[in-house]
């Protein structure tokens, strides 16, 4: 588990398995594949699994960066990664106000089809086999999930 200050900490056994606590930047996205990459020496996720969990994972934590905090580097985001014998879970969380999931447009309308943005979601319940997103006082989040039984 890596801390704010970027050191790595054992996880509690109650807790992520893995986790990534990030500054609200842009450029801390490009931590989420490495991050992904050395859990998953662990985890072993064959090739396809993987590259669905980094697209999903990192599209979560650019939304919770731009859109949940707003790119204000006062505020964190929060990767953490569960494992059981069925499922792999992603937990994305941010100090944001979440938003309502049903309300986004569709980006496959004629009207959306040109837009630049609008894609991420969209993008995350495709590669994901269950999505919840979870609001609370302070913050949300975002908790997806992908099969393992059947993989294996």
């Amino acid at each position: 588990m890596m801390s704010s200050s970027g050191r790595e900490q054992d996880a509690s056994p109650d807790r992520c398995r893995f986790q990534l606590i990030l500054t609200s930047a842009p450029h801390e996205i490009q931590r989420v594949e490495k991050f992904l990459t050395k859990a998953n020496a662990t985890i072993g996720l064959d090739d396809g699994t993987m590259y669905r969990v980094l697209v999903a994972a990192t599209e979560a934590v650019n939304n919770a960066i731009l859109h949940g905090n707003h790119s204000d580097p006062s505020k964190e985001v929060r990767l953490c990664v569960r494992t059981t014998k069925r499922f792999l879970t992603i937990r994305v969380d941010d100090e944001g106000q979440g938003f309502d999931a049903s309300s986004l447009p569709n980006p496959l309308d004629d009207e959306n089809l040109l837009k630049e943005h609008g894609r991420g979601v969209f993008l995350i319940r495709s590669l994901m086999d269950d999505l919840k997103f979870l609001r609370f006082k302070k913050g949300s989040a975002i908790v997806m999930k992908v099969r393992l039984d059947r993989l294996r």
